[in-house]
């Protein structure tokens, strides 16, 4: 199932998410700092959302109250929450 999630406090513009159940299929990132977003998606692809919420939830970014891989967990607790 795709979804689309769009991030609050960030750089990135949206987070593009595919899941196979509970398992991520595919992240991207428009936008954000390519290197970190990039080398995030392919960590976290294989994995389960589970898995990656409770790992990524609550990461700030400098002195900003979130961060990509938090917005990251946000947008797959958001996405699985009626399941």
């Amino acid at each position: 199932m795709a979804y689309t999630y769009k991030p609050s406090g960030v750089c990135a513009d949206a987070i593009k998410l595919e899941l196979d159940g509970d398992i991520i299929s595919s992240v991207e990132f428009d936008g954000g700092c390519p290197g970190n977003t990039v080398g995030l998606a392919r960590l976290v692809t294989g994995m389960k959302v589970a898995d990656v919420i409770s790992n990524l939830q609550g990461i700030k970014c400098g002195n900003k109250p979130t961060s990509c891989p938090d917005q990251l967990a946000k947008a797959l607790a958001s996405m699985t929450a009626g399941s």
